[in-house]
C-alpha cells in the first residue's frame, strides 16, 4: 500500500507541474540548487531536485535574492520583503537610524542590496537624513521606506552601491 501512495504521488507530482519552468531555464521542481546540480532534464530526477531544494532549504532564498539559479524577479520581490521587514521591526529600525547602526538596519541596508562596505555610509545616511524620512510619529513604515528610497537614490555612494532601489 505504501509503495502504491508513493507511486501515485510521484505521478500526480510529474503530472501537475507547469511545463512553463522549462522556459525558465529550470525544470519542474523550479530554482535552486536541485535546479543547479540536475538542470531541465525531466522526470523523475526532478523529484530529486526537488528533494534537494526541500532538504537544504536554499529555494525561497534564492528567490529572494536572485541566486541559485532563480529569477531576481522571483516569487518573493525583494521590495516587498523590505516593506514585510521595515512594518514588522519598525520601532526598532527607528531607534537604529537614529543612532545610525544596528543589526535590524544592517539587515534593512542588505535588503536595498547594498555592499557589506556600505553599511556604514547606510548608518551615516540615515542618521543623518533620519527628519527627512522619520518626519513625525505618525510616520508609517510605508512612508519611511519611500523617504529612505529618495534618499539613497540622492546619494552619492549608496546610488551606486546599493541595486536594490525602488523608484
Amino acid at each position: 500500500m505504501k509503495k502504491l501512495l508513493m507511486m501515485g504521488t510521484l505521478v500526480l507530482s510529474l503530472v501537475s507541474f507547469s511545463g512553463s519552468a522549462f522556459a525558465a531555464g529550470y525544470g519542474d521542481a523550479g530554482c535552486g540548487l536541485g535546479a543547479i546540480i540536475f538542470g531541465n532534464e525531466q522526470g523523475a530526477v526532478q523529484i530529486l531536485a526537488a528533494t534537494t531544494n526541500g532538504t537544504l532549504m536554499n529555494q525561497t532564498f534564492g528567490m529572494t535574492t536572485g541566486t541559485s539559479n532563480c529569477n531576481p524577479a522571483g516569487l518573493v520581490k525583494l521590495e516587498k520583503e523590505r516593506e514585510e521587514f521595515a512594518q514588522k521591526n519598525y520601532s526598532t529600525l527607528v531607534k537604529e537610524m537614529a543612532m545610525g547602526e544596528g543589526e535590524n538596519l544592517d539587515t534593512l541596508a542588505s535588503l536595498y542590496g547594498c555592499s557589506q562596505d556600505s553599511h556604514s555610509d547606510f548608518g551615516s545616511m540615515v542618521q543623518g537624513n533620519f527628519s527627512n524620512i522619520v518626519q513625525s510619529d505618525s510616520t508609517t513604515s510605508q512612508e519611511m521606506l519611500s523617504s529612505l528610497n529618495s534618499e539613497i537614490s540622492s546619494h552619492a555612494v549608496l546610488s551606486k552601491s546599493c541595486s536594490g532601489i525602488i523608484g
